[in-house]
């Protein structure tokens, strides 16, 4: 049962607190989950949530600060010394000790390392720390379990006993050659069913996927997505096996995407979060409100240029917002499913099908909508011809915004441009422009003006 954090909780450990009463606290705390008291520290202060992090032992407090905010852990790191910083540390796996150490100042850093007990450890974290984080060696661990081709199964054995007391899960057992280059994978029920003197040469699995370094998060997350794995293996330049990435991290990422994603599509320029000050949050949002603001003051002439024909049929006007909202809801339909496509590898570049399907959908949706229109207008207004140019101009606005919601995209994606950017703002105020544009064109078409 998920645990939530309560009003008279906070409150009774800020008495506890208050009491110095350690030992109740940590009575309270220690069977909670480490997610759990993250949670809780972060309805704290400072100050009290510094405290119960030095209350509880280093076997918690390590798995606690990888999910606190990024704020409180940089607050409660700067009230700890290296040594006690290095404490932490050695209780965590080297990905997530490299992303601790990552946040802090060369200063301190280099400090840390130098407290931190385990060589090997250390050695593995400073290796990481080379890695770009938003690529496969900034997201891998160095903990895995390997074995030799040459080696027979009993060997294989005595030797995974050995490594697996470092590793928190076995997901799978690699295999490589003498020169460490990844050679693939043993499956477990091969392992049990072999005599103790066969080869793991003659048994072990060749097909195996893998990653370099130098791949990006995104595509990590998305081959991994794709074969359902729990684990993938990380090799080098020279297909040496240096880590392995797992699914907690792989989530990590597309969580991080999506919510980049999300923003975007709201017209965010910037990673930003509830929390942080107004300065960065009115930085991130104000661009594209003022690129919103000149097309729209682009549109307003437009309008005006059509000052004539809408003084003659009043009603044309009338239906302009309906115009924009519609235009812009396809539009963004049309981008969301281009955009979604590109991202899960089911759409990898200009499809002719895919296109005829989008238009397809477009003009049975516009057809329906502009026979509702027509019907409106005739009925309330009785102006038969203006009715029919009012719903023809929705279908050609509607058919040009599906064609800019499908293409643009795609011509992002091509130029290296996120394509999540055309989900929002850009398809929305593009729309009003060149919608408006199309309607009084195509009215003043039919009506002759």
């Amino acid at each position: 049962m998920e645990f939530k954090v309560s009003k008279e909780f906070i409150h009774q450990l800020e008495e506890l607190i208050n009491k110095k009463n350690d030992s109740e606290l940590e009575v309270l705390l220690n069977d909670l989950h480490h997610a759990d008291i993250a949670e809780i520290l972060d309805e704290l202060d400072f100050d009290e949530a510094t405290y119960i992090f030095k209350v509880l032992d280093s076997d918690k407090t390590a798995e606690i600060l990888l999910e606190l905010e990024e704020d409180l852990r940089e607050n409660i790191l700067s009230r700890l010394s290296p040594k006690e910083i290095a404490e932490e540390l050695d209780e965590l796996e080297t990905n997530d000790a490299a992303d601790i150490i990552a946040e802090l100042s060369q200063e301190i850093k280099a400090e840390v390392i130098s407290e931190i007990l385990d060589v090997e450890h250390a050695k593995d974290i400073v290796d990481l720390l080379r890695y770009d984080e938003n690529t496969a060696g900034g997201l891998m661990g160095k903990e895995l379990v390997k074995v030799n081709e040459n080696w027979n199964v009993l060997t294989c054995v005595k030797e995974m006993r050995i490594q697996a007391e470092n590793v928190s899960r076995v997901h799978s057992i690699y295999v490589v050659d003498d020169e460490n280059r990844l050679k693939g994978r043993l499956s477990l029920k091969d392992l049990l069913t072999s005599s103790t003197k066969t080869q793991i040469g003659e048994v072990y699995i060749r097909k195996l996927n893998f990653v370099n370094v130098d791949t990006e998060d995104v595509e990590v997350a998305r081959i991994m997505q794709k074969y359902d794995l729990e684990a993938i293996p990380v090799v080098d330049e020279l297909g040496r096996l240096v880590g392995r990435i797992t699914i907690d991290d792989i989530v990590d990422v597309i969580k991080e995407e999506a919510d980049k994603d999300y923003q975007l599509a709201a017209g965010i320029t910037q990673d930003v979060e509830s929390n942080d000050s107004v300065y960065e949050l009115t930085k991130a949002r104000l661009p594209w409100l003022l690129i919103g603001m000149v097309i729209e003051i682009v549109a307003s002439f437009v309008l005006k240029g059509n000052e004539a024909t809408f003084q003659k049929y009043s009603t044309l006007i009338i239906f302009v917002p309906l115009l924009s909202a519609t235009a812009g809801n396809i539009g963004v339909q049309a981008s969301a499913i281009v955009v979604q496509g590109l991202a899960n590898g089911t759409l990898k570049d200009f499809s002719r099908a895919y296109f005829t399907k989008e238009i397809t959908v477009s003009m049975i949706s516009g057809s329906i909508i502009s026979l509702l229109l027509l019907c409106y207008h005739s009925i309330m207004y009785q102006q038969y011809l203006v009715g029919f140019a009012i719903s023809i101009s929705m279908i050609v606005v509607i058919l040009f915004a599906a064609t800019l919601g499908t293409l643009v995209p795609l011509f992002l994606n091509k130029n290296k441009i996120d394509p999540a950017i055309a989900t929002g703002p850009f398809i929305t105020t593009t729309n009003d422009v060149f919608g408006i544009m199309l309607y009084f064109g195509v009215a003043n078409l039919i009506l002759g003006f």
